[in-house]
C-alpha cells in the first residue's frame, strides 16, 4: 500500500499483444443487427456504396467504429433501420461505443496523472453500458442483447462475444485498479472515476479482487443516515460490487447506516437513471439528490425492480428495500398495473419462502405483501 491505498501492479502488454480489437464490442453488435436484417456483408456494402472490406473490419473490430465519421455512422444506422433492423438493437449502438471508448483508453496505457482525461471522470454511466464492457471482459451478454436476441420467437441466440484476451483483460482491470487508487487521492474530485473504476474491478476473478475492493471500501469516509456526500454513491457501488465476491455485509451496512430521507431520494434516482428511466445524461454524481419529483416514471420503475427480486442475486436485500421504498414513497403504484402486482406478489412469496435475505428485508416483503392482499380485496 502507498499513502493509504491499495497498490496494485500492472500488467505491461508487448506491441503484439496491444493489438486488441478496439472496435469488438460495437463491431459484434453492428454483425448482429445486421444479420438479423437477413443481409449479408456484401449486401449491406452495396447498400451502402462502400467495399465489403469496410463492413468485415468495421465487425471484427479491426477498423473501430469509434473512428468512423459520425456523418457515416448515422448513414449506417438509417439504412439498417430501412432493412428492417430491430430499433432496440439500434439504441444501444451508443452504449456500445462508449463502452469500446473506455476500453480502448484502458488498453493504451496507465491512466495519466490529470484524471479528468479519462473517459469515467466525467460520465455517469448507465447499465447498459456497463452491460457492454462487461461482455468485453467476461463474455457475458447484456441483458438488454439477450433479450432480443434469446432463442424462441426471435432468431436465435447470439453464437460470438467480444471477448479480450486473458493479458488483455488484466491489463484493463489493473488500469481500472490504478485508477481507483489515483482517483481516492484526489477526494471528491475523483469519487466518480473511483467508484466506476472499482465497479468494473468487480467483474474481475483474481483471487484477491474482494480483498483490495474492501480495502477500498474502508478507506471511505464514515456514512451517516440523513447525510450525502460524493462518497454515499461510491459506498453504493462497493458495497454492490462486494457482493460479486460473496460479501454481503457491506451492503447490510450500508443499507443500515446510508440511508435517511436524501439516501432514499439519491437511491431511487440512481436506479431510474442506471436503468434508462432518467435519459439525461449527467457528469457526476449530484443528480441524485438534485432530480426533481417526476423525472421519472414510478411505475416503470417498479416494473424493472421487479425483475430484480430473485433470489440468486448478491444485492437482494438492497432491491428489496428499493422496492419498499418506492411503493411508499409513490403513493397509487400498486393500482396501476393489474398484472405487474401478480408479478410482484409472485416474486415476493418466493423470497418470502427463500431464506436467504435479511430480517429487514423480511419485515419490509411483509409490509409490501399485506398491501398487495388489501389492493386485491
Amino acid at each position: 500500500m502507498a499513502g493509504g491505498v491499495p497498490s496494485g501492479g500492472r500488467t505491461a502488454l508487448t506491441a503484439s499483444q496491444a493489438r486488441y480489437k478496439e472496435g469488438a464490442v460495437s463491431g459484434l453488435l453492428l454483425k448482429i443487427t445486421r444479420e438479423r436484417t437477413g443481409r449479408t456483408q456484401a449486401q449491406l456494402a452495396e447498400d451502402l456504396h462502400m467495399d465489403v472490406t469496410s463492413i468485415q473490419g468495421w465487425e471484427t473490430g479491426r477498423r473501430p467504429l469509434i473512428a468512423t465519421q459520425t456523418g457515416k455512422l448515422r448513414e449506417v444506422r438509417r439504412t439498417l433501420l430501412r432493412l428492417g433492423a430491430d430499433p432496440a438493437l439500434l439504441v444501444l449502438m451508443d452504449e456500445a461505443l462508449d463502452a469500446d471508448v473506455v476500453l480502448s483508453y484502458a488498453l493504451s496505457g496507465p491512466p495519466t496523472p490529470d484524471l479528468g482525461d479519462h473517459p469515467l471522470a466525467g460520465w455517469v454511466v448507465t447499465r447498459n453500458a456497463t452491460h457492454m464492457l462487461a461482455w468485453a471482459l467476461t463474455g457475458a451478454i447484456p441483458a438488454a442483447i439477450s433479450a432480443i436476441c434469446s432463442p424462441g420467437p426471435h432468431r436465435g441466440p447470439v453464437a460470438d462475444s467480444p471477448l479480450l484476451g486473458v493479458s488483455e483483460r488484466r491489463a484493463v482491470f489493473d488500469h481500472m485498479r490504478r485508477a481507483a487508487e489515483l482517483a481516492h487521492r484526489a477526494g471528491e474530485d475523483g469519487a466518480l472515476l473511483r467508484r466506476q473504476a472499482l465497479y468494473l474491478c468487480s467483474y474481475d476473478t483474481a483471487t484477491d479482487t474482494g480483498a483490495w475492493l474492501d480495502q477500498m471500501r474502508r478507506l471511505l469516509p464514515t456514512l451517516w443516515r440523513g447525510e450525502w456526500t460524493p462518497f454515499w454513491a461510491d459506498q453504493r457501488s462497493v458495497a454492490a460490487s462486494l457482493t460479486r465476491h460473496g460479501d454481503t455485509d457491506a451492503i447490510h451496512a450500508f443499507i443500515a447506516d446510508g440511508m435517511g430521507d436524501l439516501g432514499e431520494r439519491a437511491n431511487l434516482n440512481y436506479w431510474a437513471y442506471w436503468l434508462g428511466l432518467d435519459p439525461v445524461p449527467q457528469p457526476n454524481d449530484t443528480f441524485m439528490i438534485n432530480r426533481p419529483d417526476g423525472a421519472w416514471d414510478g411505475v416503470a420503475l417498479l416494473r424493472r425492480l421487479t425483475t430484480r427480486l430473485a433470489p440468486d442475486l448478491g444485492c437482494i436485500d438492497l432491491n428489496v428495500h428499493s422496492v419498499w421504498v418506492l411503493l411508499g414513497s409513490r403513493r397509487g403504484l400498486l393500482v396501476a398495473d393489474p398484472h405487474l402486482n401478480d408479478d410482484l406478489a409472485d416474486r415476493v412469496t418466493l423470497l418470502l419462502n427463500s431464506g436467504v435475505i435479511s430480517a429487514q428485508s423480511r419485515a419490509e416483503l411483509e409490509s409490501v405483501h399485506y398491501g398487495l392482499r388489501s389492493h386485491r380485496m
